[in-house]
């Protein structure tokens, strides 16, 4: 698939644009990111940053079987996985969110729960988490708690400037989330 990048005044006008959740009732996995960043608004689709890594963990994960690009997002509703954010409006940066904002994300999110019921939420990034529910000391993998009627993971932030895992680890951990989601079924 051939897509055309976006211009850069395309990325700098994105701040404050949302992207559309790719969700529907009782998914296995909802996968919810921070906030878009500016070149995902700018071209409407989760993770399309080159250099992102959600789409080739959640690949190597086993979630699909084949690499999909951030321009097939929909595809994903066959696998029974979908995608939202904590925040909708885009910023250059994650860190340009307040803690407030986060809260209110957690709240939302919630909501989408209650009325989507996934089997799972898969937070993809702890600090976010760990400010928008309240849990300081939460650590990545599989909580101790439920999000209504979700079992919930918190994954690393796959963003290519989050050098703390590399793609190989990404992976594995995506790949323990699949393994959880198929043992509970």
């Amino acid at each position: 698939m051939q897509v055309r990048k976006p211009t850069r005044e395309a990325i700098l006008t994105a701040a404050g644009k949302t992207v559309s959740d790719v969700i529907a009732p009782e998914l296995r996995v909802l996968f919810c990111g921070i906030n878009p960043g500016l070149y995902t608004a700018a071209v409407g689709h989760h993770f399309a940053r080159p250099g992102n890594r959600f789409w080739p963990a959640l690949h190597r994960g086993g979630f699909t079987d084949r690499l999909l690009s951030p321009f097939e997002e929909r595809e994903l509703l066959e696998h029974s996985l979908g995608i939202t954010n904590l925040v909708e409006r885009a910023t250059a940066t994650a860190a340009e969110l307040t803690p407030e904002e986060l809260a209110e994300g957690g709240r939302r999110l919630t909501a989408k729960v209650r009325r989507y019921q996934p089997r799972f939420i898969a937070v993809l990034g702890i600090s976010a988490y760990r400010t928008a529910f309240a849990r300081p000391r939460a650590v990545l993998g599989r909580q101790g708690e439920t999000l209504d009627v979700a079992g919930v993971w918190v994954l690393p932030n796959p963003s290519g400037l989050n050098a703390h895992y590399q793609l190989k680890e990404l992976a594995e951990m995506f790949r323990e989330l699949r393994t959880a989601v198929e043992g509970d079924g």
